[in-house]
Order: C-alpha cells, then structure tokens, then sequence
C-alpha cells in the first residue's frame, strides 16, 4: 500500500495528492509518469510526475476527474492508500541527460495548458536547481483554472499566465502570447509544450513557424501505461511510436497530431477498436518491441 500524505483541490476538478513512494521518488526524472490505482477494482491511472521528495521519499501527482475511476481518486484524503503506484516509467526528459555547461547556453520556453502545468513543473524546478532561468507561459480557460501558480513564480525566471477570458493575465490563447513574447525580442533555442492534444498541435504549428525545436509530452493519449494497449500508438516523423514507452516526450514538429487525435476519438469505442486493429496489423500493439505485446 502506498500511502497518501497530502491531498488538496486545485481547482474545480483538479487534485494534488503526496504519496508515499520512496522508491520512486529515490529514482524518478522529470517528464516520467507512474501508474497508480486505487483498489483491485480500480483502473490503472498513468499520471505524469508533478513533484517529489527524495528525502521525504513522496510523489507528487495531480490529476483531473474524467471518469469514474478519477472520481473515486478524488475521494481519497491523507491517510488513505494507493493499492498500486508503479514507476517511475518512460523516459525523462532530454535535457536531464545533457551537458550542464551547454545546456546553460540555451534560452528555454515552457508553456504549459490546463493540467500541463503540473508536468512541465518538476521541469522548471530542474532548470532553477541548476542555475538555469526560463520563461513559463501558462493558459487556462478562466483565473479559477490556473494551477500550482505561486510554486510556478518560484521557479520561473518570467511567469506569464494567460486566460482565454481575459479575466487574468494576458488575454488569450498560449499561442498569441509566444508571438507577442518573439515580437518583442525574445528569442528561444527550445520550446516545451505540455497540455491538450490540440493546444500542443497549436504551439507546434507556431513554433515551426517561428524556427524554435519544440519538444511536447503525448502522456494524454496513454491508457495502460505499458504499451500492450496500443492506445498511445502515435506516429513520430514517418515511425510508430507508443508514448509510454518510447516517450512521453517527442519532436513535437515530428508527431503526426491530426492523426494521434483522430485515433484518440476511435480508440474510445469497440467498433473503432477493431477498425484500428485490422487496418493497423502488427503495429496495433506491441510493435514498440519494449514490452511483448506482439507476442
């Protein structure tokens, strides 16, 4: 059992929760995710990776109600327990495995939408702890919305929230405020985007645009988690790849987004399942090689 240590309301459907894992947090990199459920009739829930503890040994997950399992997570307070909380699985982010002293060279751009604040979080805590300053964009729909803002000031070295209402912040999309920030003079060597499929199609369509390398994490296709599903079958520069085991994170200008959400939309009923299991042979599931699906 892995207990919960903390658990608070973000914002309307959205939740935080400590777990107690510290093998986990002992081990875990930004942009990994765990897989965590809540009884033996709970789904398995892939949820990317907020923060951790080591010495606390806690991690950090937030999520949003989407279904019923996600629901009766939202039912736990501290002191209940997750009856599974595997990880840290996929791979971490590409920048943790570079050279500091070239990496320090390099202006970064986060933009994070909706929920994709709590991803793209553990990534500019990274960059602060080793002395490297970015700017964060984040977009929600309303001020109410906006998540784990004052952690996020903290870390940023410019923090610019955006609302689709203007009721908060820059008046508009994430994209509107990336072309105001170039505008002005900003200039990015790598842009990551975390968030809505269409939003992260969006940035991606800008930013190639604008010549900025674009990194984005497919965790909101995952399903199981494993790549024996198939759900997160998604197509990388002409390649299939499975988020969860090839990424999450990809060359955003590489992913193929209309045919990831299109597949998304069909995935979720069983006549479209079958559909994409004759039409897609091998590569249905399994054919990432990693987990022996295809056997």
């Amino acid at each position: 059992m892995y207990p919960i240590t903390r658990a608070e309301k973000l914002a309307d459907k959205i939740f935080l929760m400590d777990v107690e894992a510290p093998r986990i947090a002992k081990h875990c990199e930004p942009g990994q995710f765990i897989i965590a459920k809540t009884d033996e009739a709970g789904e398995r829930i892939p949820l990317t990776i907020c923060d951790y503890n080591r010495e606390a040994g806690t991690v950090t997950i937030v999520f949003q109600i989407v279904g019923a399992s996600t629901h009766r997570m939202s039912l736990l307070g501290a002191g209940d327990s997750f009856l599974d909380f595997v990880g840290p699985l996929g791979c971490p982010s590409e920048f943790v495995k570079e050279d500091l002293a070239v990496l320090k060279k390099k202006r970064f751009l986060f933009v994070a939408g909706g929920v994709g604040a709590a991803p793209v979080y553990p990534q500019v805590k990274w960059m602060r702890e080793h002395g490297i300053d970015v700017d964060v964009i984040v977009g929600a729909k309303t001020k109410d919305m906006l998540i784990l803002e004052q952690e996020m000031e903290a870390v940023a070295g410019h923090y610019y929230p955006c609302t689709d209402d203007g009721s908060y912040g820059h008046a508009g999309m994430v994209t509107t405020k990336i072309e105001k920030l170039v505008e002005e003079g900003a200039f990015y060597d790598v842009c990551v985007a975390i968030g809505p499929m269409i939003m992260m199609k969006f940035v991606c369509l800008l930013t190639k645009k604008l010549g900025i390398p674009t990194i984005v994490s497919l965790n909101p296709i995952m399903v199981d988690g494993t790549g024996m599903c198939g759900a997160c079958r998604v197509t990388v520069g002409g390649a299939v790849k499975f988020a969860c085991v090839d990424g999450p994170e990809f060359d955003g200008h590489a992913v193929d987004f209309d045919e990831a959400m299109k597949r998304q939309q069909m995935y979720k009923t069983e006549e479209g399942r079958a559909y994409l299991k004759l039409t897609e042979g091998d590569t249905h599931h399994g054919g990432c090689g990693h987990c022996g699906g295809d056997e």
